[in-house]
């Protein structure tokens, strides 16, 4: 199997894994999984964010996502229990759809890495 088809495939069963669980089967959009992660990442799963709380989940989602590309470190958690990341290197500028590869092939990574899909 081709590494894109992989990829493919294994995107479509966390697509719709992610989406029976928390939203009712309604196929999930790449950056409600960004925020899931970054919820599941804070750690503080039973509350409501903010606006400009999603947009710091969501950036803290993609620090961690691209950590083992070399992008980003982390650096500390805050007192609020909010991580924090250092940029090691500058993205690339990348097209939208290279941008949408990469991010989708660092989910599936993620959920791989965490057990959450195979």
């Amino acid at each position: 199997m081709s590494r894109d088809t992989q990829l493919k495939d294994r995107w479509e069963t966390l697509v719709k894994k992610l989406s029976a669980q928390f939203a009712d089967n309604d196929p999930l959009e790449l950056d409600a999984i960004i925020y899931l992660v970054g919820v599941q990442e804070l750690g503080q799963i039973h509350r409501t964010y903010k606006k400009d709380e999603k947009l710091n989940l969501m950036h803290i989602a993609i620090c961690r996502l691209l950590e083992p590309y070399g992008y980003y470190e982390f650096d500390f958690f805050d007192e609020d229990g909010w991580p924090h990341y250092n940029i090691k290197e500058e993205l690339p500028p990348l097209k939208a759809g290279e941008q949408s590869v990469l991010m989708k092939e660092a989910l599936v990574s993620y959920f791989l890495e965490k057990e959450y899909i195979i």
